[in-house]
């Protein structure tokens, strides 16, 4: 019986687009799955869907996001989270993320909440001040353990606003009456809604256990919403929720974080429109370690979008059937991605492997292949291109034989778009234009006209 790996993930808050950022975030989560089932693992995946609760500040004040986002489009709350979901679930099929094994919405877990907080309140580490329902992190002594809280002074990390201590954080605020909620309940407290740092623990609780085995999420989870779910699983559950964290670097744009609040942001459907793909997108994330900084640029995509082209072509241009795997250039590219997720090494690995003339094309073939499960770039889908001319019906107007560096650049073209790199395909065209030609898709193949003379 293979060893399970239980494994929560934070996903996302859906009053908008996940922008590339939070989505570099994903990509590594999704290696490491990856590279647990590539090691024999089998993986427990629970990620969650915050569509209540997450307030526009970490002081626990200001309108929740998705109420707000409702607000501003004249929607339900209910009607933009589920929109913002499933585009999210869009965007990780695009970038061939694996779903998780479930994925658990916040407002399906309000009753195991509020058991949670009546717990909290029955040890004795809850407060009541006028708008919720707060936890006193001055009697865990343990508090922060996780986060860097040296500096921390009242009002630095968040506002008082009535709270005993600085570091306290809403367990169940309150609906104000002027308010007009959509999402609120019944509480022994008072009608409203939890915390979002309270969600996290009841959800991975109630499907994986705790402890379980590993939590992952972004680098700016550390210092405020991973130590409260952690305080509050300790007074609950008597112990941390997760065996080991994990968490992801920022993307940067101009050497800032990329965020929606400085709305210098890009979401996946903004790539397509600037012409990349959301695969090179993913290239250029595992290019880099998911605990380095990694800065976007148009420069940078060309560079991803470049990469990936040329690595889809050697792939195509492997035209024989997949053999054995080449046992040393495995244990390579086990040494890498084992080395606490190193997939710029790992993509070393598989360019020593194509590059290698003295590797059979089969056991190249069988090898890129099978280092795909980790990677994820569909290298399955790249399909042998083996066509001839008169395969691909062109016909050529004005000529009667097509000269060679036209076929050649025609049957790269074919080869492109079959492949999805429609960019470069656009490219070829262009190419062919400046050499006297025009090229028109026609069903079944392409037609050629010569305008050298028009």
């Amino acid at each position: 019986m293979q060893e399970q790996v239980r494994l929560y993930t934070c996903g996302p808050t859906v009053y908008d687009y996940a922008h590339i950022g939070n989505l570099k975030t994903y990509i590594f989560e999704d290696v490491l799955k990856r590279v647990l089932l590539y090691n024999g693992y089998e993986v427990k995946h629970v990620m969650n869907i915050t569509d209540v609760g997450h307030l526009a500040s970490d002081d626990d004040s200001g309108e929740d996001k998705v109420e707000k986002k409702a607000r501003e489009e004249g929607k339900t709350a209910w009607d933009i989270a589920e929109y913002y979901t499933e585009e999210f679930k869009k965007d990780i099929e695009k970038l061939n993320i694996k779903k998780p094994d479930i994925f658990v919405k916040a407002t399906d877990t309000i009753e195991e909440q509020i058991e949670l907080i009546k717990i909290l309140e029955e040890k004795g580490f809850t407060y009541e001040i006028e708008d919720g329902i707060y936890f006193d992190t001055s009697k865990l002594d343990s508090y922060g353990e996780m986060a860097n809280l040296e500096d921390i002074e009242p009002g630095k990390r968040v506002s008082m606003k009535g709270k005993k201590n600085s570091t306290d954080f809403a367990l169940w605020k309150f609906s104000k009456p002027d308010e007009n909620r959509q999402m609120e309940w019944q509480s022994p407290w008072g009608v409203g809604f939890p915390g979002w740092h309270t969600e996290c623990v009841v959800m991975s609780e109630k499907y994986l256990g705790t402890p379980f085995d590993i939590h992952c999420g972004g680098i700016d989870h550390i210092e405020i919403h991973h130590p409260n779910e952690i305080a509050q699983a300790k007074v609950a559950f008597g112990e941390n929720p997760a065996k080991f964290w994990m968490h992801g670097e920022f993307l940067t744009v101009d050497n800032e974080k990329m965020s929606k609040s400085k709305n210098n942001f890009y979401a996946l459907k903004d790539l397509k429109e600037m012409t990349f793909s959301p695969l090179a997108y993913k290239y250029l994330v595992l290019n880099s370690h998911y605990r380095s900084k990694l800065n976007f640029s148009n420069e940078a995509m060309e560079g991803a979008e470049k990469s990936l082209s040329k690595l889809q072509n050697r792939v195509a241009d492997l035209e024989v059937e997949a053999g054995d795997v080449s046992e040393d250039y495995k244990e390579k590219f086990l040494k890498a991605v084992n080395d606490d997720l190193n997939t710029p090494k790992a993509l070393e690995v598989v360019w020593s492997l194509l590059k290698d003339d003295k590797l059979e094309e089969s056991v190249k073939k069988a090898t890129i292949l099978d280092f795909d499960k980790v990677l994820g770039f569909e290298l399955k889908k790249i399909k042998t291109v083996n066509h001839s001319v008169d395969s691909l019906l062109i016909k050529i107007e004005g000529e009667e034989k097509m000269p060679e560096d036209i076929k050649k650049i025609t049957l790269k073209r074919h080869k492109l778009k079959e492949q999805g790199n429609y960019k470069k395909a656009d490219e070829m065209r262009d190419r062919i234009n400046d050499l006297g030609y025009e090229i028109e898709d026609i069903k079944n193949g392409y037609k050629l006209k010569s305008i050298k003379n028009g």
